[in-house]
């Protein structure tokens, strides 16, 4: 095992210790970011609470090109854990705890890359992401720090990816008339029927996209996750509740999907709201996004990172992307193992992935 690995798993061993769980959002400014600011020595630190925890950490050595952002909060740990999510496992391959791989892998190997090398270097640990409620984020793109792109740790395999989906999730409410079921209804009287033809109108129409394509996705993913409403059978149902949630082509605008999916609704639905929204990455218009892209693809070869596919799901990197910077996803282990029981990162992750942050830092990035 290489000194490097072997830093790496010391810290992320102390790293998945501390309970970041989020929710319940009880993280403070002590606590895991007193470690990092104590085993990054040399390095101008600020940090920053930003209320419901969200607490930012910015590190910076000299005067580097490249900012690396992780975030160092978890989803909970479920029931289904075999031992102590808090307490890491080694295992001949692999390491076993909360967060090893959604990402506190990658935090360890900044960390203990940086302490390798004298090289020039700036971290941003945060600790909202898993809130759906970027604080952090927001934050640090109001300052307005200028660097030539950012790196976004996730779980991509040590490859870099330049693409991926955004994502917009939606809360609709439909009001009919309460009434027996035993006569012919008018169409509009049921909010349950409302919603089921709105239902078969909007899956019509993502059909339709099918064939639409950027950087590798196809298509618009879309999921009507809950449907709420009614009394009985006999009853005409006067309300209904709707969420559903729809992730587009860094191509397509989220404007304009939402317009056609709330024209759907016969009669006006009696309650349209986004509740959540994250860009795709890159951001902009086609001729924008693909510009990025490629710029982005650019510094990964400089960089000498192997380039992988688009992905579906959402990161942090398109609030970046939104917000100026040529921004890439690059981090240790697989998307599969986040969010799961018995989570997990291969030791071979963590060895590409440290070894290429510390061949960054030595070029002085």
């Amino acid at each position: 095992m290489t000194k490097l690995l072997q830093s790496t798993l010391d810290h992320l061993e102390k790293l998945v210790s501390y309970d970041t769980r989020n929710p319940p959002r009880a993280i403070t400014t002590g606590g895991i970011f007193d470690y990092l600011r104590d085993n990054l020595p040399g390095f101008n630190v600020e940090v920053i609470d930003h209320g419901a925890g969200a607490v930012s950490f910015y590190a910076v050595r000299g005067t580097p090109k490249y900012l690396f952002n992780v975030h160092l909060d978890t989803v909970p740990d479920s029931p289904h854990w075999s031992a102590d999510p808090h307490v890491m496992r080694r295992l001949d391959d692999r390491v076993v705890g909360l967060g090893v791989c959604d990402i506190k892998g990658a935090a360890a190997a900044l960390v203990a890359a940086a302490n390798l090398t004298d090289g020039d270097a700036a971290f941003l640990f945060s600790s909202d992401e898993e809130a759906n409620d970027p604080r952090c984020i927001a934050a640090f793109l109001a300052r307005g720090i200028a660097y030539e792109a950012v790196i976004v740790a996730e779980p991509t395999m040590s490859e870099a990816v330049l693409a991926h989906r955004g994502i917009s999730s939606v809360l609709m409410k439909f009001q009919g008339r309460a009434g027996h079921a035993s006569g012919k209804q008018d169409p509009s009287a049921s909010a349950l029927h409302q919603a089921m033809r709105w239902g078969g109108k909007a899956l019509d129409h993502v059909e339709s996209l099918a064939h639409a394509r950027f950087g590798g996705l196809t298509g618009l993913r879309f999921n009507i996750g809950r449907v709420e409403g009614g009394i009985k059978a006999n009853m005409i149902a006067p309300e209904a509740e709707l969420r559903f949630g729809f992730r587009p082509l860094p191509s397509m605008d989220i404007d304009a999907l939402l317009g056609t999916f709330a024209s759907f609704a016969e009669p006006q639905a009696a309650h349209f709201e986004e509740t959540f929204r994250g860009p795709s990455l890159p951001s902009g218009d086609i001729a924008r996004a693909e510009e990025r892209r490629l710029a982005a693809r650019d510094i990964a070869d400089e960089l000498g990172l192997p380039i992988g596919n688009a992905v579906d799901f959402w990161t942090e990197a398109s609030l970046f992307s939104a917000g100026g910077y040529i921004t890439m996803v690059y981090g240790p282990g697989d998307i599969a193992q986040a969010h799961t029981a018995d989570e997990f990162v291969t030791l071979e992750q963590l060895q590409r992935y440290a070894e290429s942050v510390l061949q960054i830092l030595q070029r002085g990035a």
